[in-house]
């Protein structure tokens, strides 16, 4: 009999995951602190377009991309003249479980098949949940959701309900928890006792499997408009939509696309906090993990975590809460799409951006997601109230997190926020020297410009910031 103790199941943590995922991720190390990313990502063992004949074997993928012609009006009334770009979107919803996870599903499920295991394993608010159990009914395969869902007091948020409601449907079996470090221990446990594939979010089989996103973007748009979109805008939380996406892009050709982060802006508020947990009204797509998975991607359930967002990102953006619902009812009474906050916190940030932009340019919102009962903004919306959070008309700006939802009276009130990406890579490198001191050899520093974005130069000017605190 093994000890099941929480001790005991955290200390076999690498063991345990090495057995699940069926990557040895030590043979990837260089040295210190590197690594071999893109050796790992190779691991996938499988192209492009094999990942392609995956998702269209399962019916993922292949997603419609729409112009949003009403939206792009709305946003050139506030654009001064000459501005205001093009504006689609890629109706993620369309997919077999309802977002752009079914992509990341599709891969890890087949994967575990074609390893021989018996069923699939994930640790999920939701969205990606329901994915995996969406894509395991379609080959025939067992499937267990780890789901935190509850505070102390038993009260768990309407949309994360409905996300389990959802993983159910499709058959998984559910098992809900309340917010702390018993979803890890619990997920570890399920893993030893079912001898299960590890479909984490963060393998290099989940990543890849987002990569057909981008490329598809990127294909689409060259064929319909002779060119590559100027700015994709991507709702980021733990960087797999993210990584993915880009990844897609470069590999259709679009290198020059800038690539912009986006999140709901909800600082102050801790994910694993008791106290916040119900005081946030969107469970993924926030900066309680954009920020924490950008500044150190290895706090992940898989020793590497394939999500490197830095590596990636050109801008990062934050908008309010308020401002995803009023983005929400926009699309829904403007375009005549229905659909959840996740891919609308981008195109909250859209809104805006499009207004800066020239009219012959062309931004694309990336993704949507499904709606529900649980997704609806009445339903966040009565939840905040029953939990004493204001929800009024107003300026955004004032909205602070977990005291007041403040939704625009109008277009004039939207806005976004400019992350510094250079305090987020400063972040990283304070986050690294905790065990990994300076001076870097040249192989970590060679490792280090390409996690960061930067040139040796750069580089070097931040890490003399950090070491000056």
């Amino acid at each position: 009999m093994r000890d099941m103790s929480f001790a005991a199941v955290m200390e076999r943590r690498n063991e345990t995951m090495k057995e699940a995922v069926g990557i040895d991720y030590d043979e990837f190390t260089r040295g210190r602190l590197a690594f071999a990313y893109e050796d790992m990502m190779e691991k996938v063992g499988y192209t492009l377009d094999e990942i392609r004949a995956i998702q269209k074997e399962a019916d993922v993928g292949s997603t419609p991309l729409w112009e949003l012609k009403n939206l792009t009006k709305l946003a050139r009334i506030m654009a001064p003249p000459g501005k205001g770009a093009r504006i689609f979107i890629k109706d993620e919803a369309a997919n077999p479980s309802g977002s752009f996870k079914a992509r990341r599903a599709s891969v890890s499920v087949y994967r575990a098949q074609q390893q021989g295991y018996k069923g699939v394993v994930c640790a999920t608010s939701g969205n990606y949940g329901a994915a995996v159990a969406s894509q395991a009914a379609r080959r025939n395969m067992k499937c267990i959701v780890v789901q935190e869902v509850f505070d102390s007091k038993g009260d768990g948020q309407p949309e994360i309900l409905e996300k389990g409601r959802k993983c159910e449907a499709y058959g998984a079996e559910v098992l809900q928890l309340s917010v702390g470090p018993e979803l890890f221990y619990t997920f570890l446990r399920v893993l030893e006792e079912t001898g299960f594939f590890n479909a984490s979010l963060y393998t290099p089989f989940g990543i890849a499997g987002v990569e057909t996103l981008g490329y598809e973007v990127a294909t689409e748009m060259k064929e319909r408009e002779g060119r590559f979109p100027d700015t994709v805008l991507i709702t980021h939380a733990g960087g797999g939509n993210l990584t993915g996406t880009a990844r897609g892009l470069q590999k259709a050709g679009a290198r020059d696309t800038e690539i912009t982060g986006v999140s709901v802006d909800l600082t102050g508020l801790h994910s694993a906090s008791d106290h916040d947990f119900n005081r946030k009204s969107f469970t993924t797509g926030h900066t309680g993990y954009g920020v924490p998975f950008t500044t150190w991607p290895d706090r992940a359930d898989v020793p590497r975590n394939a999500a490197r967002p830095l590596r990636y990102m050109d801008r990062y953006l934050t908008v309010k809460q308020g401002q995803v619902f009023y983005a929400t009812e926009a699309l829904a009474q403007l375009e005549g799409l229905e659909r959840g906050p996740a891919g609308n916190t981008s195109l909250a940030a859209a809104l805006t951006l499009a207004g800066e932009m020239d009219q012959d340019q062309i931004l694309v919102v990336q993704e949507t997601e499904y709606t529900g009962a649980g997704k609806h903004p009445t339903a966040q919306l009565t939840f905040a109230r029953e939990k004493g959070i204001e929800v009024r008309r107003g300026d955004p700006r004032e909205e602070q997190p977990g005291q007041n939802i403040i939704i625009p009276r109008g277009t004039d009130d939207l806005f976004y926020r400019e992350m510094d990406l250079d305090k987020l890579r400063r972040s990283y490198l304070k986050a690294l020297q905790r065990n990994h001191s300076a001076p870097y050899s040249d192989e970590e520093v060679e490792f280090l410009t390409r996690e960061l974005k930067v040139d040796s130069e750069h580089l070097e000017k931040l890490l003399q910031q950090v070491q000056e605190g």
